[in-house]
């Protein structure tokens, strides 16, 4: 339980230090209000299941050990954040970019999911950090434990992001705002993308 405690506060350390998910679901409840943000924290809470249930079975090792395969995924993942942060830019300058105001919630959810199968910071962490906090005969169901509980950590903070940054909402009635913050939180998501590119 010790090691539990422990990993779960490293995942919580995690969690709050910048990264895209914590730029970009701002980004989203900030301009487009609360409901696209949770939707894209329920895609981004796949994302990194998915990556955990392929890290619990083997595939995290496979591309830490495979040094193209963990460029392919680095380089996605941040060519992904920078078209990201170049649509938020964009959709700053001219109202008939990206996706509309009131766009299906489909789209936030789809956008966060991709974001986190593309997340370098994620992999990194399954790769380097969870291990760590496993015994020597970890069995795979050790590994999907902490990775749900890792999950369910980053989940409660990006809701808590979504609901801060989603009161900011209000504050963009006037379009002169908006389209300041918008390009401010463009501007931060670039640099989460090179600071990502720089670290992993």
């Amino acid at each position: 339980m010790s090691a539990v405690a422990s990993f779960a506060l490293t995942a919580l350390i995690v969690e709050l230090t910048p990264g895209p998910n914590m730029a970009w679901l701002a980004l989203v409840s900030a301009s487009e209000g609360r409901r696209p943000g949770y939707a894209a924290v329920v895609g981004v809470a796949l994302g990194l299941a998915v990556v955990g249930l392929l890290s619990g079975l083997g595939l995290a090792a496979l591309i830490a050990g495979y040094p193209p395969a963990y460029q392919a995924l680095r380089w996605g993942g941040v060519a992904y954040l920078l078209y990201l942060a170049w649509d938020g830019w964009r959709d700053a300058g001219a109202d008939d970019n990206g996706p509309a105001p009131g766009s299906p919630l489909g789209v936030w959810f789809r956008r966060g999911l991709i974001t986190n199968l593309l997340n370098p910071k994620a992999a990194v962490f399954y790769i380097a950090v969870l291990p760590e906090f496993l015994p020597p005969e970890a069995s795979t169901p050790d590994v999907l434990t902490l990775s749900a509980l890792y999950v369910a950590v980053a989940t409660a903070i990006h809701a808590l992001i979504v609901t801060a940054a989603g009161s900011a909402h209000a504050l963009l009635a006037d379009p002169a705002r908006e389209r300041l913050i918008r390009r401010v939180l463009s501007l931060a998501l670039a640099a989460v993308a090179f600071w990502l590119f720089l670290k992993t």
